[in-house]
């Protein structure tokens, strides 16, 4: 039962990141009205909010936009930085909204940056800990799968918390970002329901991640219990 759902979730993920490409790509194809261009857009909503410390910078890849607080870098892929359409604007302002985030000490923020050390820590545990079960298959046991099955139900407990912190950290960054565009007559209310369109189907993919996270969490947990 348990792999069913992780299977699941996993089809859903999918489906969800396809999704969010198809509007990524209809959007980043309507132009803003204003003309202005990610980074104008990211300039503007951080002067406005008296944010002076951050650069902007544009970043190889697609979809690789995001906000790094251990440098104060508002990272955009080429097509936001340089774009002047719908797309690059929502998502040049959900950046941005880290940013404010960051500076106004926003508690799940940081709670994520604590996390962000033991995370990568977990990930290096648990391929530790399936190397040992690989090893282990051969009659080479390493230590008793009873450790191994705890070291990767650890892992997955920090991956799945990291995960959920991660929720209010994305839903709230574009609420600031949709609520400034409109204020600040950023986007037309047709643009502005566009860019609100194009963030909900990014958050989606977050909640369908930590879904799926708590999945293979509980799917573990299963197994050990089942074991013990």
């Amino acid at each position: 039962m348990g792999l069913i759902l992780v299977i699941g979730i996993m089809i859903v993920s999918l489906i969800v990141q396809q999704r969010l490409k198809h509007k990524f790509k209809k959007y980043s194809k309507v132009g803003l009205q204003n003309g202005l261009s990610g980074k104008e857009v990211a300039e503007l909503m951080l002067r406005d909010n008296g944010i002076t410390d951050v650069q902007i910078l544009s970043v190889q890849g697609r979809l690789t936009d995001h906000y790094n607080p251990a440098d104060k870098t508002v990272n955009l892929s080429p097509d936001v930085y340089n774009g002047r359409s719908v797309m690059a604007a929502a998502v040049a302002a959900h950046e941005c909204g880290h940013a404010i985030q960051h500076a106004t000490a926003y508690g799940p923020l940081e709670m994520r940056s604590t996390l962000v050390p033991i995370q990568q820590a977990s990930g290096k545990l648990i391929n530790f800990m399936f190397m040992a079960l690989l090893i282990g298959s051969f009659g080479l046991a390493l230590f008793p799968v009873e450790w191994a099955m705890l070291g990767i139900i650890a892992a997955y407990t920090i991956f799945t918390l990291f995960a959920f912190i991660t929720l209010p950290v994305e839903y709230d960054a574009s609420k600031r970002a949709l609520a400034w565009v409109e204020t600040r007559n950023i986007t037309t209310s047709e643009e502005h329901d566009m860019a609100k369109d194009a963030l909900n189907a990014a958050a989606r993919t977050y909640l369908v991640a930590a879904l799926g996270s708590l999945a293979m969490l509980l799917y573990y947990v299963s197994l050990f219990l089942g074991r013990d």
